[in-house]
């Protein structure tokens, strides 16, 4: 995408407005950009079997603050996101791959100048892969009997979703 096949005329928002110039919704929302990156992090870190605590060390920050950024609580500078690249052996770009059009669309400049208001509901394709990864992962360690438990459990919830 050709960034500027969407131009976007940005104009800050007014002290006292409720439009944010942060990035965040006027509720206090983590904008989903922002968010779809922290689970592009927490994706690849999880592929790579480091946790939090080592990734933080790698970075010289906490795991609370790689916590965070995964979450999209806090936003992920450019300098910042180019470390975080290097340490998990990836371009820049990953992060921003797989990104829906409706995330893309809520960029900060379309919530400064009004044009989205609210954030895409559902959660991000990348965050729900990194929890399948995890179950993957914490299920191939039980016993036998623990996984067909949770084969059953798994199965019933389902059945009551539908």
């Amino acid at each position: 995408m050709n960034i500027m096949s969407h131009p976007v005329k940005a104009t800050p928002a007014k002290r006292g407005s409720r439009l944010s110039s942060r990035g965040r919704f006027a509720d206090g929302t983590a904008n989903p950009i922002d968010t779809h990156v922290g689970a592009r992090v927490r994706l690849r870190r999880t592929l790579l079997g480091l946790s939090q605590e080592k990734l933080g060390e790698a970075l010289g920050l906490t795991f609370q603050q790689v916590q965070k950024y995964e979450r999209g609580a806090n936003r992920i500078g450019c300098s910042r996101l180019f470390d975080i690249a290097r340490v998990l052996d990836v371009p820049v770009s990953f992060f921003f791959d797989d990104m829906a059009d409706e995330v893309m669309a809520a960029s900060p400049a379309a919530i400064a100048t009004g044009q989205v208001t609210e954030a895409p509901s559902g959660l991000p394709d990348a965050h729900k892969r990194c929890v399948v990864l995890e179950l993957t992962r914490d299920y191939v360690r039980l016993s036998p009997e623990h996984a067909a438990a949770v084969r059953q459990l798994a199965a019933s919830l389902a059945k009551v979703a539908d």
